[in-house]
């Protein structure tokens, strides 16, 4: 897919406009970061949960993002702090 054809599909948003509001949209910037599936979902959440309607459970759904993100690095790297 072509950046441009990539730019025409944020210009529209199924289910809402919550999106919208952000100079870049949370798709647009996990794409071009190429984070995986948790980091993505983790800043969905964050950057929609006052604007979607239900800010608690899409805090809580970022919290869940993040200790399954948690986890998975635990199990890789240990308990260690490798900084």
């Amino acid at each position: 897919m072509s950046k441009k054809q990539s730019m025409q599909s944020l210009q529209r948003q199924v289910g809402g406009d919550h999106y919208q509001a952000f100079a870049i949209q949370p798709a647009e910037f996990i794409a071009a970061n190429n984070l995986s599936f948790l980091k993505g979902s983790i800043i969905k959440y964050v950057c929609r949960y006052r604007l979607k309607g239900a800010p608690v459970e899409d805090a809580r759904k970022a919290v869940h993002y993040a200790e399954m993100l948690l986890e998975a690095t635990l199990n890789e790297y240990g308990d260690g702090d490798h900084s």
